[in-house]
This record gives structure tokens, sequence and C-alpha cells, in this order.
């Protein structure tokens, strides 16, 4: 007879990178985490150490403007397709550049790992509530979800194909991103992904653009101080409720 105990799961947390509050992330990630006893978390900043990443089977990931070496962006990508599995959150797939003369720029500085993650944050509309619209009603990491309204950062991106994503929430938003290079989105599709996946070879891919966070030393040197501390999604059960069904899918659950 079985003894009914599971198997150690490697697993990965890069939480790092700029203009968010990563340390309330990794501390509410690691919580998430934690309810699961067959994880075992090792922790970094960046996707350096990606033979690190490799060696587990989990990767859960909450940076902005953290550039992956090419190196590390193949290995990743070479880890994933041999059975991998990746939740990435909020600004993952973000690159950005402060400073210019005509806003925030989005460079397009690693192709492939955008092509991995199927998408690349472009900008967003001022922080505002909207509603997040189940797209795929019948899929059970949003089984039973209602359509919700949360003031996040709404993630206006570029797909690399869209049609090898399979969306589960989106938005529908059209209007000017003030603030960004790229600001006029009053002429595109209008319906944005907010949480999909992606099959990657053996492996697979979970994005989930909600999760900003902004403490009020999170934007320097931009600014020493920033008056509002911001939680958007966290402040809201159904956000900890899909980053747990996210967590329960990483380990290869079905329902």
């Amino acid at each position: 007879m079985g003894t009914g105990h599971g198997s150690r799961i490697g697993v990965t947390l890069v939480a790092g990178g700029k203009y968010h509050d990563i340390d309330f992330a990794r501390r509410e990630l690691l919580g998430l985490l934690g309810e699961h006893d067959e994880f075992r978390v090792r922790v970094q900043p960046d996707y350096e150490d990606a033979a690190a990443i490799a060696g587990g089977s989990i990767l859960v990931s909450y940076t902005c403007d953290v550039r992956p070496s090419p190196d590390a962006q193949a290995t990743i990508r070479r880890w994933v397709e041999g059975g991998g599995r990746w939740v990435a959150l909020h600004g993952t797939n973000a690159a950005l550049d402060l400073g210019g003369p005509h806003g925030v720029d989005s460079p397009r500085v690693f192709p492939l790992w955008a092509e991995t993650l199927g998408s690349q944050f472009i900008a967003h509309p001022p922080i505002q509530p909207y509603t997040v619209e189940v797209t795929d009603p019948e899929h059970w990491l949003v089984e039973g979800v209602e359509p919700f309204e949360t003031d996040d950062e709404l993630y206006l991106s570029e797909y690399a194909d869209r049609a090898a994503l399979r969306p589960l929430l989106h938005t529908v938003w059209q209007g000017d991103a003030k603030g960004f290079v790229e600001s006029d989105w009053t002429a595109t599709d209008a319906q944005h992904l907010v949480m999909y996946t992606r099959d990657l070879g053996a492996g697979a891919i979970l994005y989930n653009t909600l999760g900003h966070c902004r403490g009020h030393y999170d934007m320097v040197p931009v600014l020493d101080y920033y008056p509002h501390v911001e939680r958007c999604s966290w402040d809201k059960p159904v956000y900890y409720e899909l980053l747990r069904r996210s967590l329960r899918w990483a380990r290869g659950a079905t329902s």
C-alpha cells in the first residue's frame, strides 16, 4: 500500500526589479507557496541562476524591468519546453526606460523572452477601476469566477502569437495610455488579455497581468517618497483564489 504522501517539488521564486513593492509581493507569494507541503522553495532576485531554476519543476516570477541575459532566456525556454511549469505574474514581461522626453518607453530588448512568455508589456492607462471578464468559463482555473472590478494596471501588451495563447480572463478598453511613448490605443483591438496559458513543448506558462503593488520607497531614484501605497488586486480575495489555483496548476492539477 502507498504511504499517501507526495514527492518533493522544487520551486524557484524570482522576485525582483523596479518600481514595485517587491518585498510585499515576495512575502505574499511565499505564504501561498507555503500552503503546499511538498514545495521546497528557493528565492532569487533575477533569472541569472537559470541552471538552478531548470533544476526544479516550477518557476514563479514577480519582476519588473528585470532583463535576463540571452543565456538565461535560452535556458529557461528549454526548461519549459522540457516540461517546466511557469507562473508568470504582472511585470515579468516588462522592460521599461524612464526619463525620456516622450514618456515611458518599452524597448523590445528581449524578443526570445517575450516570445516564450507570449507577450510583452507596452503601456497601461492611469490606474483606475476596470472590469475583468471571464473568457473561458469552462476552464477550471477560472470556473465559477464572476466578473470583478479591480483598480490595477491595465496591461496593454504586444503578443508574439496570440493564437497560441489560451485566454482565461480579459478586459475591454480603448483610449490613451498617458505617460507612455506608445500611448495611442484608440484604434487597437479593445480586448486585452489579463490571464492566459501557453503550452510550449512538454511544459506550459500561465501569465496573469494583475498584481501591481507599490510602497512609499519603491520609486527611488525617480522619486524619493511615493505618497500613496498601492495594493490594487492584492486587496481582492479573488486574486488570491486565482493565485492558489495557479499554483495547483503548476504542480500538475487539472481541476
